[in-house]
């Protein structure tokens, strides 16, 4: 345990002094009460003395004064805390080609359309992670809660953003692959379920053999759920000329169906919804360090009203 504002601890002291002047009134008052000599008169006046009930309110009273006390001074533990480990990365493909107009307004423009809105179909707990691709991938946003954080991700996707040409659809799943490893302490040892959900124009041209990657994913267990954006007939403007950048479906097809996940062209939500509806969840914990004063301030309040209900019980009156 730890004390955020130890210097309020020194209210201890007042308790304690309570404690000691309490203790030397309940002196006096028994010397005093001893120089009644009659004491066959003194059983006819007060036959019941409450003896030891009489120090119970007060001491309750002084507990709670010191529990307050302690509350006060704002105690912290560290805590386990659930944490939801489902995890759902999302990888972007921001090749030159995504530029193509067959899907408006273009393919790279409807594939982010397509990230926030299934984004925004994850339930809150779920972690979601996003990866940009093109001729290397990278973790732009680590799998994680944060939805704002994510969806300005999204939001900054660009063409080339990962400085290296081409399409690396073998390398995006292995960078996906990687972070759900990373997730917290337990993955390595007992993975998240998780599944990846790529968005691309299928034509890979650089890195790892997809295939290969697929067989990683199979391994562990993670489905990857492709998309498909653009047409067979799609055209970009490279040079002031038309150039001619068609679709690979067969790819991400191959992919979808070795790995058990699901193959959709410019998927609509109702085919997104599909991807994370058979995930499941797993509970796992992290350790984070809270503030427990409500504990003491709890604690403190219950023993007012013990002290309450004593003093009325036994006294017909407040402490």
């Amino acid at each position: 345990m730890r004390w955020e504002s130890p210097s309020r601890l020194l209210l201890l002291l007042g308790v304690v002094a309570l404690a000691v002047v309490y203790v030397a009134v309940q002196r006096r008052y028994s010397r005093y009460a001893m120089r009644f000599t009659n004491l066959r008169l003194l059983d006819r006046v007060a036959p019941r003395r409450p003896g030891w009930r009489r120090h119970v309110p007060a001491s309750l009273f002084l507990a709670m004064l010191a529990l307050l006390a302690l509350g006060f001074a704002r105690p912290t533990a560290e805590v386990r805390v659930p944490r939801e480990r489902a995890t759902v990365m999302i990888a972007v493909d921001v090749s030159s080609s995504m530029l193509a107009t067959d899907v408006t307004p273009d393919r790279l423009s409807a594939a982010k359309t397509a990230a926030h809105e299934f984004a925004d179909l994850l339930p809150e707990d779920f972690n979601v992670g996003l990866v940009a691709f093109a001729g290397s991938a990278a973790v732009l946003i680590p799998p994680g809660t944060d939805r704002a954080a994510l969806h300005a991700g999204i939001r900054r996707l660009a063409e080339g953003s990962t400085g290296v040409p081409g399409t690396a659809i073998g390398e995006a799943i292995n960078t996906c692959l990687q972070a759900v490893r990373t997730l917290d302490a337990e993955a390595v040892k007992d993975p998240p379920p998780a599944r990846i959900v790529l968005l691309s124009d299928g034509a890979n041209t650089a890195g790892r053999d997809p295939m290969e990657s697929s067989l990683d994913a199979v391994a562990a267990q993670v489905p990857v759920h492709t998309i498909l954006f653009g047409t067979a007939g799609g055209a970009m403007q490279l040079g002031g000329r038309a150039v001619r950048v068609p679709v690979d479906g067969q790819t991400l097809r191959v992919v979808a169906e070795e790995t058990g996940g699901g193959f959709h062209e410019a998927g609509t939500k109702e085919e997104l919804r599909t991807v994370y509806e058979d995930l499941g969840t797993s509970i796992g914990y992290r350790t984070e360090r809270q503030d427990i004063s409500a504990r003491f301030i709890g604690l403190g309040l219950l023993l007012a009203m013990a002290a309450a209900a004593g003093s009325m019980l036994w006294f017909a009156r407040l402490p």
